[in-house]
């Protein structure tokens, strides 16, 4: 089955239409000039990766207002049908016929999508607004009677490369809606989404959604191995100026820059913030009547702490919203991963689970101390997006102290990290017919245990409850371990469990943490 209709990224969409260095964009119907040939203009002006970050510092010493443009019917209440059938003239692809491994495609306002995003493109140190008219789009049958100069904005932006094939352009790029962003690697279809920064999650008087109003776009040299991309962000409580460079690959790659000016103090901000998908799988299927044996976009949380520390944890879809929190200083890394890649596992024709990326987010400098916080709300549906994951510095983002950090993101099928260590392979939980009893089976696999000669020793514990019955056999199939163990539940509403291999009191596995809810 594959996802349609409202997910929670389309729950708030905004846009912008901030200009950088007083330069104004007409997103008026007009007759913009053919965008496949599109270069420098005359209301050209010149571009800096600082001015982006001066626009922010003077942004933030305004209050915020969300940006509108006022469209008249029927392009003010579009349904998503309707949405669908404004389509981006594929013949108009900035830089299509530039013997350049990039072209872009833009997106409509409209639906949801109901405030501008600026586009700007650079080259040669200028940037050129891009201006939306009918030149770009056409309207297809769901809108009767469309006027001849159909009013257009921007809501977004795709980038499309030879990634799979030489002879394709096909799309592993995209920015839409608030500051939502996706990607993926060679072969594979989009899955979880990254986000500019996440404010409030989870927290009274309930989120706040940071936007990107401007996107100013690098015109990429012949040969080169990466896009640009510049972006304003913009909300209640920060401004702040992005960078992103983005390399396309088996694994796409991006290099993320970010400068936050903070109108207020931020108590609860994410650093890095990755939004996925999990309805249920084989490690909690609270969700029935399915034919499918899994359906999630990430199965686990992986953690790479600052001692060294691998930790997974497998994803739920708890009755009750969940905030877990795992303390740290200077992680090496963090991400949400999908593992499993047998289509067997997820018997989707459509959606095709076992192709969604891993995403892992790898830190750059020291972040210092606080933690990386997951979040699971519960959902009936699979169009949600219910798993939230960031970083949480320790203390809060004080009010007009500049903020500066970086990372990299991969978007590919495994975390870059090699480990010569035992992985989590599958975590499945079930009962044994005995009331108040959870029976849960643990997976390993890895190099630690190809060759193994003597079985490790499962270390369980939990903390509440009585853990009995663990064993550990082989595992001939995946070359692994598999661990198996019991968990009498008692009258407790809430266990944390957690589970590690060990060789001669040496630790060899990543630790399973799980957190078990009635």
């Amino acid at each position: 089955m594959a996802r349609s209709g409202l997910d929670r990224r389309t729950v708030i969409r905004t846009g912008g239409g901030w200009a950088l260095a007083g330069g104004l964009l007409s997103l008026a119907a007009g007759g913009a000039p053919a965008l496949a040939q599109a270069d420098v203009q005359p209301d050209a002006v010149a571009f800096t990766p600082d001015a982006v970050k001066r626009a922010a510092q003077q942004l933030a010493q305004r209050p915020f207002s969300k940006p509108r443009l006022e469209l008249p019917e029927p392009f003010d209440k579009l349904t998503y049908d309707q949405y669908r059938d404004i389509r981006f003239r594929k013949e108009q692809a900035i830089w299509r016929g530039g013997k350049l491994d990039y072209e872009l495609q833009l997106f409509p306002l409209g639906y949801l999508y109901d405030a501008p995003v600026e586009i700007w493109l650079v080259q040669a140190g200028r940037g050129r607004p891009l201006k939306a008219d009918g030149t770009l789009f056409s309207i297809g049958p769901q809108i009767p009677n469309p006027p001849q100069s159909a009013p257009f904005g921007f809501s977004g932006f795709r980038v499309h490369g030879p990634i799979n094939r030489s002879d394709v352009m096909d799309e592993y790029v995209v920015f839409q809606g608030a500051s939502y962003y996706r990607a993926v690697g060679r072969g594979q279809l989009y899955g979880l989404s990254a986000r500019g920064l996440a404010i409030n999650t989870a927290k009274p008087p309930g989120e706040e959604f940071p936007l990107f109003r401007s996107f100013w776009i690098e015109k990429p040299e012949p040969g080169a191995p990466e896009i640009v991309v510049h972006a304003l962000l913009d909300s209640t409580s920060t401004t702040g100026a992005y960078r992103f460079a983005i390399q396309p690959g088996s694994a796409t790659v991006m290099d993320v820059e970010a400068t936050l000016y903070p109108r207020r103090e931020i108590p609860h901000v994410g650093l890095a913030p990755l939004t996925s998908m999990f309805l249920h799988g084989s490690a909690h299927k609270r969700v029935g009547n399915d034919f499918r044996p899994a359906v999630h976009d990430s199965e686990g949380l992986a953690i790479l702490n600052g001692n060294g520390e691998r930790i997974w944890r497998p994803l739920t879809n708890p009755k009750l919203l969940q905030v877990s929190a795992f303390i740290d200083k200077d992680p090496k890394g963090f991400g949400l991963a999908q593992r499993d890649r047998a289509f067997s596992s997820f018997e989707d024709l459509e959606a095709h689970y076992e192709r969604r990326p891993t995403v892992w987010v790898e830190p750059r400098g020291g972040w210092g101390e606080g933690y990386v916080e997951l979040i699971e709300i519960p959902a009936d549906e699979e169009i949600h997006d219910n798993i939230v994951a960031f970083w949480r510095p320790a203390k809060a983002i004080e009010a007009g102290k500049e903020l500066a950090f970086a990372y990299r993101l991969h978007w590919g099928e495994a975390i870059p990290v090699a480990w010569t260590g035992a992985r989590v392979r599958k975590t499945r939980r079930g009962g044994n017919g005995k009331k108040g009893v959870v029976l849960f089976v643990v997976d390993f696999d890895g190099p630690a245990l190809k060759d193994a000669v003597d079985l490790p020793v499962a270390d369980v514990a939990a903390s509440a409850g009585t853990i009995s019955n663990a064993t550990v056999q082989r595992h001939p199939a995946i070359g692994g371990v598999r661990c198996s163990f019991e968990l009498q539940t008692a009258s407790a509403d809430l266990i944390e469990l957690r589970l590690v291999l060990k060789d001669n009191e040496r630790t060899m596995s990543e630790s399973w943490l799980y957190r078990w809810t009635r």
